[in-house]
Protein backbone atom coordinates (compact mmCIF):
# COMPACT_ATOMS: atom_id res chain seq x y z
CA UNK A 1 0.00 0.00 0.00
CA UNK A 2 1.52 3.44 -1.20
CA UNK A 3 0.62 6.04 1.31
CA UNK A 4 1.32 9.73 0.22
CA UNK A 5 0.84 12.58 2.44
CA UNK A 6 0.01 15.65 0.56
CA UNK A 7 0.56 19.36 1.41
CA UNK A 8 3.55 19.61 3.21
CA UNK A 9 4.75 23.13 3.99
CA UNK A 10 7.40 22.44 7.16
CA UNK A 11 10.37 20.25 7.16
CA UNK A 12 8.59 19.36 10.95
CA UNK A 13 5.62 17.57 9.22
CA UNK A 14 7.46 16.28 6.74
CA UNK A 15 9.49 14.09 8.90
CA UNK A 16 6.32 13.46 11.32
CA UNK A 17 5.02 11.86 8.03
CA UNK A 18 8.35 10.07 7.19
CA UNK A 19 8.23 8.90 10.53
CA UNK A 20 4.87 7.51 10.63
CA UNK A 21 5.45 5.29 7.47
CA UNK A 22 4.65 7.38 5.24
CA UNK A 23 6.01 6.76 1.60
CA UNK A 24 5.37 9.56 0.00
CA UNK A 25 5.71 13.60 0.74
CA UNK A 26 3.17 15.97 -1.93
CA UNK A 27 4.43 19.69 -2.00
CA UNK A 28 1.90 22.02 -3.78
CA UNK A 29 3.31 24.89 -6.06
CA UNK A 30 -0.20 25.33 -7.15
CA UNK A 31 -2.32 27.99 -5.58
CA UNK A 32 -3.89 26.77 -2.72
CA UNK A 33 -3.53 27.34 1.44
CA UNK A 34 -1.05 24.52 0.79
CA UNK A 35 1.04 26.51 -1.54
CA UNK A 36 5.09 25.93 -0.97
CA UNK A 37 7.73 27.91 -2.50
CA UNK A 38 10.42 25.92 -4.06
CA UNK A 39 13.05 27.49 -2.21
CA UNK A 40 11.28 26.13 1.04
CA UNK A 41 11.02 22.31 -0.98
CA UNK A 42 14.07 22.08 -1.66
CA UNK A 43 15.50 23.00 2.34
CA UNK A 44 13.02 20.08 3.59
CA UNK A 45 13.57 17.72 0.36
CA UNK A 46 17.28 17.94 1.35
CA UNK A 47 16.69 16.99 5.00
CA UNK A 48 14.64 14.01 4.22
CA UNK A 49 15.80 10.20 4.11
CA UNK A 50 16.64 9.37 0.43
CA UNK A 51 14.36 6.33 0.15
CA UNK A 52 11.37 8.99 0.72
CA UNK A 53 9.46 9.47 -2.58
CA UNK A 54 9.12 13.50 -3.03
CA UNK A 55 6.00 14.94 -5.49
CA UNK A 56 5.18 18.68 -6.44
CA UNK A 57 1.80 19.25 -7.32
CA UNK A 58 1.35 21.00 -10.81
CA UNK A 59 -1.57 22.50 -12.37
CA UNK A 60 -2.02 24.08 -15.41
CA UNK A 61 2.15 25.04 -15.34
CA UNK A 62 4.16 25.39 -18.60
CA UNK A 63 5.81 22.19 -18.93
CA UNK A 64 9.43 23.85 -19.04
CA UNK A 65 8.57 25.14 -15.39
CA UNK A 66 7.50 21.67 -14.15
CA UNK A 67 11.33 20.00 -15.45
CA UNK A 68 12.76 22.85 -14.08
CA UNK A 69 10.96 23.29 -10.36
CA UNK A 70 11.40 19.06 -10.06
CA UNK A 71 14.84 19.65 -11.71
CA UNK A 72 16.15 22.11 -8.99
CA UNK A 73 14.77 21.01 -6.24
CA UNK A 74 15.19 17.20 -6.39
CA UNK A 75 11.94 15.76 -6.61
CA UNK A 76 11.35 12.36 -7.21
CA UNK A 77 8.06 13.03 -9.00
CA UNK A 78 5.47 15.34 -10.20
CA UNK A 79 2.44 15.50 -10.25
CA UNK A 80 -0.27 16.75 -12.36
CA UNK A 81 -3.14 18.02 -11.12
CA UNK A 82 -4.62 20.66 -13.85
CA UNK A 83 -5.96 19.88 -17.76
CA UNK A 84 -2.60 19.17 -19.27
CA UNK A 85 -2.42 17.31 -22.68
CA UNK A 86 -1.52 13.78 -22.97
CA UNK A 87 1.63 15.57 -25.17
CA UNK A 88 2.15 17.15 -22.26
CA UNK A 89 2.20 14.93 -19.91
CA UNK A 90 4.09 12.38 -22.32
CA UNK A 91 7.16 15.37 -22.53
CA UNK A 92 7.42 15.62 -18.85
CA UNK A 93 7.20 12.27 -17.69
CA UNK A 94 10.67 11.64 -20.43
CA UNK A 95 12.29 14.07 -18.12
CA UNK A 96 11.01 12.78 -14.77
CA UNK A 97 11.75 9.58 -12.66
CA UNK A 98 7.84 9.57 -12.12
CA UNK A 99 4.56 10.69 -13.37
CA UNK A 100 1.28 10.93 -11.46
CA UNK A 101 -1.79 12.53 -13.43
CA UNK A 102 -5.20 13.05 -11.31
CA UNK A 103 -8.57 13.15 -12.47
CA UNK A 104 -11.69 14.36 -10.82
CA UNK A 105 -13.75 11.21 -9.86
CA UNK A 106 -16.74 10.82 -12.85
CA UNK A 107 -14.49 12.24 -15.38
CA UNK A 108 -14.75 10.65 -18.61
CA UNK A 109 -11.31 10.99 -19.25
CA UNK A 110 -9.97 8.38 -16.70
CA UNK A 111 -11.30 5.85 -18.82
CA UNK A 112 -8.14 6.48 -21.59
CA UNK A 113 -5.97 6.63 -18.82
CA UNK A 114 -4.25 3.83 -18.54
CA UNK A 115 -2.93 4.75 -22.67
CA UNK A 116 -1.03 7.57 -21.03
CA UNK A 117 2.17 8.55 -19.90
CA UNK A 118 1.61 8.19 -16.24
CA UNK A 119 2.61 6.00 -13.45
CA UNK A 120 -0.09 6.33 -11.69
CA UNK A 121 -3.48 7.98 -11.60
CA UNK A 122 -5.09 9.53 -8.98
CA UNK A 123 -8.52 10.04 -8.60
CA UNK A 124 -10.01 13.42 -6.31
CA UNK A 125 -13.19 15.01 -5.18
CA UNK A 126 -14.41 17.22 -8.25
CA UNK A 127 -13.29 19.84 -5.89
CA UNK A 128 -9.60 18.95 -5.07
CA UNK A 129 -8.60 20.21 -1.18
CA UNK A 130 -11.92 20.66 -0.36
CA UNK A 131 -11.65 17.63 1.86
CA UNK A 132 -15.07 16.20 0.52
CA UNK A 133 -15.89 12.46 0.51
CA UNK A 134 -16.47 11.56 -3.24
CA UNK A 135 -19.22 8.71 -4.66
CA UNK A 136 -16.24 5.56 -4.22
CA UNK A 137 -18.17 4.07 -7.29
CA UNK A 138 -16.88 6.84 -9.83
CA UNK A 139 -13.41 5.18 -8.99
CA UNK A 140 -14.45 2.40 -10.53
CA UNK A 141 -14.22 4.07 -14.29
CA UNK A 142 -10.76 4.28 -13.77
CA UNK A 143 -9.01 1.17 -16.26
CA UNK A 144 -7.77 -1.81 -14.84
CA UNK A 145 -3.81 -2.47 -14.85
CA UNK A 146 -3.17 0.99 -13.61
CA UNK A 147 -1.76 2.33 -10.34
CA UNK A 148 -5.02 3.89 -8.32
CA UNK A 149 -4.87 6.58 -5.93
CA UNK A 150 -7.30 7.36 -4.17
CA UNK A 151 -7.83 10.95 -2.60
CA UNK A 152 -10.65 13.08 -1.76
CA UNK A 153 -11.72 13.54 1.86
CA UNK A 154 -9.93 10.62 3.30
CA UNK A 155 -9.54 10.45 6.85
CA UNK A 156 -8.52 7.85 9.63
CA UNK A 157 -12.15 7.01 10.13
CA UNK A 158 -13.10 6.61 6.59
CA UNK A 159 -9.31 5.35 4.72
CA UNK A 160 -9.78 1.52 5.73
CA UNK A 161 -13.41 1.42 4.12
CA UNK A 162 -12.47 3.26 0.84
CA UNK A 163 -9.75 0.85 0.69
CA UNK A 164 -11.90 -2.41 1.25
CA UNK A 165 -14.43 -1.07 -1.56
CA UNK A 166 -12.19 0.25 -4.32
CA UNK A 167 -8.77 -1.96 -3.58
CA UNK A 168 -6.57 0.89 -4.59
CA UNK A 169 -2.57 0.89 -5.34
CA UNK A 170 -2.46 3.69 -2.93
CA UNK A 171 -4.19 6.43 -1.13
CA UNK A 172 -3.27 9.89 -0.72
CA UNK A 173 -4.74 12.49 2.05
CA UNK A 174 -4.11 16.19 2.48
CA UNK A 175 -7.23 17.86 4.76
CA UNK A 176 -7.79 14.69 6.72
CA UNK A 177 -5.00 14.41 8.50
CA UNK A 178 -4.57 18.43 9.39
CA UNK A 179 -5.26 20.60 12.65
CA UNK A 180 -5.34 23.54 10.07
CA UNK A 181 -5.08 24.17 6.51
CA UNK A 182 -1.11 23.57 6.26
CA UNK A 183 -0.54 21.93 9.30
CA UNK A 184 -0.74 18.14 10.31
CA UNK A 185 -2.32 16.71 13.22
CA UNK A 186 0.34 14.13 14.79
CA UNK A 187 -2.37 11.72 15.97
CA UNK A 188 -4.58 12.25 12.95
CA UNK A 189 -1.76 10.97 10.51
CA UNK A 190 -1.06 8.27 13.18
CA UNK A 191 -3.96 6.69 12.60
CA UNK A 192 -4.43 7.50 9.06
CA UNK A 193 -1.32 5.10 8.20
CA UNK A 194 -2.54 2.39 10.53
CA UNK A 195 -5.57 1.96 9.48
CA UNK A 196 -4.15 2.28 5.82
CA UNK A 197 -1.62 -0.25 6.25
CA UNK A 198 -4.29 -2.75 8.80
CA UNK A 199 -6.81 -2.18 5.65
CA UNK A 200 -4.47 -3.27 3.03
CA UNK A 201 -2.88 -6.22 5.11
CA UNK A 202 -6.84 -7.46 5.36
CA UNK A 203 -7.23 -7.61 1.22
CA UNK A 204 -3.89 -8.96 1.11
CA UNK A 205 -4.58 -11.91 3.64
CA UNK A 206 -7.99 -12.76 1.92
CA UNK A 207 -6.16 -13.41 -1.66
CA UNK A 208 -5.28 -16.71 -2.98
CA UNK A 209 -1.43 -17.77 -1.81
CA UNK A 210 -1.93 -14.71 0.51
CA UNK A 211 0.56 -16.68 2.68
CA UNK A 212 3.57 -16.80 -0.40
CA UNK A 213 3.20 -13.17 -0.67
CA UNK A 214 6.28 -10.92 -0.82
CA UNK A 215 6.14 -9.02 2.08
CA UNK A 216 9.11 -6.65 0.80
CA UNK A 217 7.75 -2.79 1.77
CA UNK A 218 7.06 -0.51 -1.08
CA UNK A 219 10.17 1.19 -2.51
CA UNK A 220 9.55 3.52 -5.29
CA UNK A 221 12.29 3.32 -7.14
CA UNK A 222 11.80 -0.17 -7.57
CA UNK A 223 8.41 -0.88 -7.78
CA UNK A 224 7.90 2.46 -10.37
Amino acid sequence: MFVKVCGITSEEDGLLAVALDADALGFVFAPSPRQVRPQQVREIVHRLPSEVMTIGVFRDERREHVVEVASRIGLAGVQLHGHESDDDAAWIRERVPFLIRAFAAGSPELRAAAQGPADAILVDSPQPGSGKVFDWSLAEGAPSGVRLVLAGGLTPENVGEAIRRVRPWGVDVATGVEREPGLKDAQKLRRFVLAARDAFTEIEDRLPGAEEADERPFDWRFDA
